[in-house]
């Protein structure tokens, strides 16, 4: 038996689905909408969160229904994981992929679901939501914070 917690010991695929839930550190960051360029691929980001972000928590207010509320709405799986290539740099689901061990901030690590807030990595306070802003206006809060959260590890 091994000291070791779940997520440095199993692959993705191998997780329990609490322990999988688990690995999401409540940042927001996957809520935010995303553009896509037709013709080079390029995904950007942008402030504008899905209407079911908690602004404040950054967490879904209507999880359990998420998918059948907004059609859109990606269910991420070992496969999805790895096909997408926007996820944030701090997400523990691409840090296990990777094998890069989870922030001291992560919720897992720290024991606490603030610290991912106190470390200004989330989403808080930095969103407007998609009930506000017409999609034909997304383009005017295209953001690259999402892509920068993490780059100072402390």
């Amino acid at each position: 038996m091994t000291d070791e917690p779940f997520w440095k010991t199993k692959r993705l695929d191998e997780m329990s689905p609490t322990e999988w839930e688990s690995l999401c550190d409540g940042c927001g960051l996957c809520c935010l909408n995303k553009l896509e360029d037709w013709d080079s691929g390029e995904v950007v980001f942008t402030s504008v969160a899905c209407r079911l972000l908690d602004g404040t928590s950054c967490r879904c207010t209507d999880y359990p229904n998420r998918q059948a509320i907004v059609p859109d709405c990606i269910q991420l799986t070992p496969a999805e994981v790895n096909d997408i290539g926007w996820l944030p740099p701090t997400c523990g689901y691409r840090l296990v992929r990777d094998g890069v061990d989870l922030y001291w901030w992560h919720p897992l690590v720290s024991g606490s679901p603030e610290t991912v807030h106190q470390a200004g990595i989330s989403a808080r306070g930095r969103t407007v939501s998609e009930t506000e802003v017409d999609v034909e206006d997304f383009e005017d809060y295209l953001v690259d914070w999402p892509l920068r959260v993490g780059e100072v590890r402390r």
